[in-house]
């Protein structure tokens, strides 16, 4: 037992989750008919282990209990299983699968696929308390496998429990899954913030971009919410636009271990499959018609990375477990809120040597939902409402200053730290070079309004003693010379602004933070035809982030010349 206990210690917001559900139970009073309640953790929180706390917390207060974790999928059932079996090696649990080939329905902790179970109470047997992994897949409607599933475990143990896991609480069909009638939640007990697992390296950081190549879905008809599949298809699937989308995926990636795109149906799919393998890189497509052993070998192939690229259709955007994607392209457009967050939720999963991970929105979808971290139940809902009345719902502002997406509340741009006017200026066509934010505030610790992260102390000002700029056989050398106290050090930062990527966003903005105006030179060459634009600053100040620094430059009449991010030990 001790090693349990030591194998299933919690985060704090994990013990915090199952405190929360407890209290939640303890109150009681709630509806008879929505009995259950909603833990809400970000993809790659550590749900599974949350999971297999529960259960045994469960057998802990009372050992006859008899637990089931349901879900959607057999690849979820046994990737729960192994999960709960590695936290909890005693664990008395069993599979009922049908799909896996195990039917071990007298096991006290059993985990289970819905598909298997619904018209199987008799061998399930009754449970105290049910578990559903994914709960955002329940249909509001009662007569469906989990209506009956949990309609027939009520009636054998009217004092039933249910505890919903899942990243997003709602439906595009049918709203929030605690609201409404047919609903089997009655509230959601506790709902973790994404911003502040990311600030805390829980998460790994997100980037993002909004590309050149942008797909138009403005003819694309719409039923149940969200685009009609084979007219979304036909509008989106068209040579050019995916040679050209995949051409700045792969001028994006080159230097990401795991690329993973989710398309817009099955030759869409093979589509930008087809066009990554031209430009040189291994891969594979999975959709619901793969089978299941060739889906389980490509999966292992590109988790070894032998395989650099997947392209999806449908079947990656829950239960898929590959902590080092580090670059998501969203080319499936959706008016879905739920969708979009599973999808970019596929690279929040922190994992060795994954610095961040990057989001190319192909499909305007940071603009339409908002940035990931800002998304919550009463947003997504807000969100929803407004798509379907045909308001467009558009959950992001363009900066003025360098035309990025950012959340409608924020005070400054991360990408150029311009305040934006009161009035956010009218949509713009996106540039390659822009940066997307698809988190509403930066690491650095700026929060961005009310229950953003607490507020810092001011960095001191540190004497500028030269700036010079050379041409350099990559580029050209930037060095910085400033003193800290009695101390003084140079910094020397190579510029490579006739490159693609970051670095030339890390040119154009040092070429901004020095005050050189908005339009960077495009060569080495012009950078040192026009270097007398350039202010020497007086002095900078440093504020430290998680992965970078930004560097505020202020010119000797005082005026803040602008900011730059610099990655130390990336950027000399």
């Amino acid at each position: 037992m001790l090693q349990t206990a030591a194998m299933l210690r919690l985060r704090d917001y994990q013990r915090a989750s199952l405190d929360a559900l407890s209290a939640a139970w303890g109150r009681g009073g709630g509806d008879a008919a929505a009995p259950g309640h909603l833990v809400v953790l970000p993809t790659g929180a550590g749900k599974a282990l949350v999971i297999a706390a529960l259960a045994r917390e469960t057998l802990a207060e009372n050992p006859r209990a008899r637990v089931a974790i349901v879900t959607h999928s057999r690849e979820l059932v046994a990737q729960n299983f192994a999960e709960l079996t590695r936290y909890w090696p005693e664990a008395p649990a069993g599979i009922f699968s049908a799909g896996l080939r195990r039917r071990e329905a007298g096991a006290q902790v059993l985990v289970c696929g819905i598909q298997s179970v619904a018209d199987r109470l008799d061998a399930v047997g009754p449970r105290d308390l049910v578990i559903v992994d994914e709960a955002h897949l329940i249909p509001r409607a009662a007569d469906t496998r989990y209506g009956r599933f949990l309609a027939g475990l009520r009636a054998a143990t009217p004092g039933l429990r249910v505890a919903g896991f899942t990243a997003t609480p709602y439906r595009l069909d049918s709203g929030r899954l605690d609201e409404g009638a047919g609903r089997l939640f009655s509230g959601i007990a506790y709902e973790a913030d994404t911003f502040d697992l990311i600030r805390r390296g829980f998460l790994a950081p997100l980037v993002s971009k909004a590309t050149l190549t942008q797909l138009d879905v403005s003819g694309v008809g719409r039923r149940g919410g969200d685009y009609i599949p084979g007219e979304l298809e036909a509008a989106v699937n068209r040579d050019g636009i995916t040679r050209a989308a995949v051409a700045e995926l792969v001028d994006y990636g080159r230097g990401r271990r795991a690329w993973l795109a989710f398309c817009a149906g099955l030759a869409h799919a093979d589509s930008v499959r087809d066009a990554v393998r031209a430009e040189g890189y291994a891969c594979e497509t999975v959709s619901g018609e793969t089978p299941r052993r060739e889906r389980d070998r490509i999966v292992a192939g590109f988790r070894a990375g032998r395989t650099r690229c997947l392209t999806s259709v449908g079947v990656l955007g829950t239960g898929f477990n590959v902590p080092e994607v580090d670059l998501v392209a969203l080319l499936r457009p959706t008016r879905s809120t739920g969708l979009y967050v599973q999808q970019v939720g596929r690279a929040l999963r922190c994992a060795p040597d994954k610095a961040d991970a990057l989001i190319l929105d192909y499909a305007g979808l940071v603009r339409m939902h908002g940035p990931v971290d800002a998304v919550t139940v009463r947003s997504a809902a807000e969100v929803q409402g407004q798509l379907r009345g045909g308001a467009g719902g558009l959950r992001a502002k363009p900066c003025p200053g360098c035309g990025a997406l950012i959340a409608l509340n924020a005070s400054t741009c991360e990408a150029c730290w311009t305040e934006p006017e009161a009035e956010a200026l009218p949509p713009h066509d996106a540039a390659a070079d822009d940066a997307l934010p698809i988190l509403s505030t930066d690491l650095g610790g700026h929060g961005i309004g009310p229950g953003g992260p607490a507020p810092v102390p001011e960095p001191a000002w540190h004497p500028v003693t030269g700036l010079s700029l050379q041409a350099a056989p990559d580029g050209l050398d930037l060095v910085i010379g400033w003193r800290d106290g009695a101390a003084e050090a140079d910094w020397h930062v190579r510029l490579r602004p006739e490159r693609s990527g970051y670095e030339r966003e890390k040119a154009v903005h040092w070429w901004r933070g020095l005050g050189g105006g908005r339009d960077a030179p495009m060569t080495a060459a012009g950078f040192l035809d026009r270097a007398a634009c350039l202010t020497r600053p007086a002095a900078i100040r440093i504020r430290p982030g998680r992965l970078s620094e930004q560097i505020e430059c202020r010119a000797p009449d005082g005026r803040i010349l602008g900011a730059v991010r610099r990655r130390p030990g990336y950027d000399a």
